[in-house]
């Protein structure tokens, strides 16, 4: 083989690798699931189901055996229609989709403020979740054990053994309005899976919301912003304080999530201390809109 004719076969099988390359690398990037899913609709349950779709998925995030915490925010003594607590059609979808993936077994719990039998049936949570498959457990001090959260400011701390025991944790919360921290979404969610007197961190919860996140690393978290509570939270009481916006957000990034919830409220998510320190942290983004977001109507 002439030299000329050498380097032309070897310019275009080049060529050809390349065009190969590019092409594999676009279908990777392509079948790649999105950052964020942000999915707007009527039924709760629906909207929870696609959001998770969007995401490639529950078999993403539970795999076969898994035992699987779903915890939700279940601290009021409040129906669904006030906003108080996560919406129930949204906690029986995600256990059913973790039952779908082959979880071994689903359990879901929160440390109510009031009353812990009365909120849990009241909330509508119980009976859905146990519709659903799940095992909800009530919370119990024989069920908690002080141990080192590894945190910058929160070192140790009361833990409820069956969130932290579980393979993979799903965070559950509801978008609210909070008198303290302006809103509560995913990170402030953790303080239902701890105990002691919880009221203590209030002086510095942004570091404890922080903290807590770290510790517990939700594999996935869906914000129920079906009907979001505006005003006098994070307990409401009138359907006046309520509003309804019919979206679901979700996504791995916990700190992506509670930055694009708190747009809900017309808060820009670098004004939230919390949401700021996370970021510089390093758990995650602070700018979610540059992330790949899937947006749906169902």
């Amino acid at each position: 083989m002439r030299r000329r004719d050498f380097m032309r076969d070897v310019a275009l099988g080049g060529l050809a690798f390349g065009a190969a390359g590019r092409a594999a690398f676009a279908l990777q990037t392509a079948a790649k699931p999105p950052d964020l899913s942000w999915v707007e609709g009527e039924s709760p349950e629906a909207l929870t189901r696609s959001a998770v779709a969007a995401l490639g998925g529950m078999k993403n995030f539970v795999g076969r055996g898994d035992v699987v915490c779903v915890k939700p925010n279940i601290g009021w003594d409040r129906t669904p229609e006030l906003a108080a607590c996560t919406n129930p059609e949204v906690v029986k979808a995600l256990v059913e989709m973790c039952r779908e993936a082959g979880a071994k077994e689903v359990i879901v719990t929160d440390h109510s403020t009031n009353q812990a039998a009365r909120t849990f049936l009241r909330s509508g949570i119980q009976d859905a979740a146990k519709a659903a498959g799940a095992r909800v457990l009530l919370p119990s001090a024989f069920r908690m054990k002080k141990m080192s959260l590894g945190g910058e400011w929160f070192k140790e701390w009361e833990v409820f053994l069956d969130v932290y025991e579980a393979d993979k944790i799903i965070n559950v919360p509801i978008a609210k309005h909070h008198s303290l921290s302006r809103v509560t979404l995913g990170m402030k969610n953790w303080l239902g899976a701890i105990g002691g007197a919880r009221n203590q961190l209030h002086q510095r919860l942004d570091e404890a919301k922080i903290d807590l996140s770290r510790f517990f690393k939700p594999v996935l978290t869906v914000l129920d912003a079906y009907r979001i509570l505006v005003r006098n939270g994070p307990q409401g009481g009138r359907p006046s304080d309520t509003e309804l916006r019919k979206t679901m957000i979700a996504g791995r990034d916990y700190v992506a999530v509670d930055a694009a919830g708190a747009t809900l409220f017309g808060i820009k998510p670098e004004e939230l201390p919390f949401l700021k320190m996370a970021a510089e942290r390093k758990l995650g983004r602070l700018d979610w809109e540059k992330l790949r977001i899937e947006k749906r109507k169902v």
